[in-house]
């Protein structure tokens, strides 16, 4: 294991501690209102097939890097669509429709925020409308066929889906069901965070009286980022430290904490982590990041591939866990933080340390789960 977490692959392009820092646990939960948090809650577990996903410890990893407890969330498991995002959208849906009355929705997606309301309309029996980026793979846009969407494939990238989404909509009177906030859009956005905030319900509880001292984040427009730091709001009482993790060609949080204001990328390279691959950071989600994010960091591709083999291998764990390319830049992160003591020693991680790493998808596209499955086996042959 060694000669491969020691390689060039396992480093981390920018990393920024934010000097706006204030942590207040009463506004966050004014941004992303209590009441929206309690009804996820109560919806979604309400629903037939709905269970925690498993709270993984990271045991060889941990002994590894001489940390006390290294916590994966392995959201692999979650509903039948495999990622967290099946938690925002479908709830948002539900809500909405409720709402509205309407009988059709629409949304843009790299793949699992479409899964999940394309599955809620399906489950309420109205029509869904996904728009998708030329980048997203056709496994991805299958799989939402399967649940009964329209899939509309639109030329450029995911900002580019987004803004045909929005004219679309508008001409055919569709409800939006977007993760992504705008002037006079805002609402939506935080029904699907109010989802997402059940993962951090569902750790607290299974830690029991174990105190997370440290939170991987990975961030796209930051709506998984900001939900997790109002879960810790809502649900705990100690506030561990927040770390946000990005593409580095993409690094839309960093840059916008970096200069105090929403600050937007202009993608030249679009990553593997597709759903990560956002120029943009969500209004809503701003309002709770500014402050809440104790540092940013962004990162390569260039390890996902070795990590998600060394997961299947069971090299960091006791369990074999299949991790999707956006369930691993936590794992990254951690790692390749670990080799640099002055920033570690910012972070504040050290061997008493217990982290929280966020496993945000299994394995959504089989082809390309199997590409990096193949590529990480080779590059960790020897291990």
């Amino acid at each position: 294991m060694n000669s491969v977490l020691e390689s060039k692959a396992f480093s981390i392009s920018s990393f920024i501690k934010n000097k706006n820092y204030n942590f207040n646990k009463d506004q966050i939960l004014e941004y992303l209102p209590n009441k929206y948090i309690e009804e996820a809650v109560k919806t979604i577990s309400s629903w037939d097939t709905y269970k925690p996903t498993p709270l993984v410890e990271l045991n060889k990893l941990s002994d590894y890097l001489n940390i006390d407890k290294i916590y994966y969330k392995d959201e692999g498991f979650r509903f039948h669509l495999k990622s967290f995002k099946a938690l925002g959208g479908a709830f948002a849906v539900d809500k909405i429709i409720k709402e509205t009355k309407t009988n059709t929705v629409a949304t843009a997606t790299a793949g699992n925020h479409g899964r999940s309301v394309a599955w809620g309309a399906q489950r309420l029996g109205v029509n869904c409308k996904i728009f998708i980026s030329e980048f997203v793979s056709e496994e991805r846009a299958s799989a939402m066929r399967s649940l009964g969407a329209e899939v509309i494939r639109v030329k450029g990238n995911y900002d580019a889906s987004l803004k045909e989404c929005l004219k679309k909509s508008k001409e055919n009177n569709w409800e939006i069901v977007q993760d992504v906030s705008w002037e006079n859009y805002m609402e939506v956005p935080k029904y699907i965070m109010a989802g997402y905030s059940i993962m951090i319900k569902e750790i607290i509880e299974d830690l029991k009286d174990q105190k997370i001292s440290h939170v991987f984040l990975q961030a796209g427009v930051g709506g998984m980022a900001a939900a997790a730091i109002a879960g810790f709001a809502k649900f705990s009482k100690e506030i561990p430290r927040f770390i946000i993790v990005e593409p580095e060609d993409a690094k839309c949080v960093l840059e916008s904490i970096k200069n105090s204001k929403p600050t937007s990328i202009d993608i030249k390279k679009e990553s593997i982590l597709g759903g990560m691959s956002c120029g943009d950071v969500s209004t809503v989600a701003w309002e709770i990041l500014k402050n809440s994010a104790n540092h940013c960091l962004s990162i390569s591709d260039e390890g996902i591939s070795s990590t998600v083999a060394l997961l299947s291998n069971k090299v960091f764990s006791e369990n074999k866990i299949i991790a999707g390319e956006c369930g691993v830049p936590g794992i990254i992160s951690l790692i390749s933080l670990m080799k640099e003591k002055e920033k570690i020693n910012e972070v504040g991680i050290d061997e008493n340390s217990k982290i929280l790493l966020i496993g945000c998808e299994g394995l959504t596209d089989q082809k390309m789960y199997d590409q990096l499955l193949n590529s990480g086996l080779e590059k960790i042959k020897d291990v």
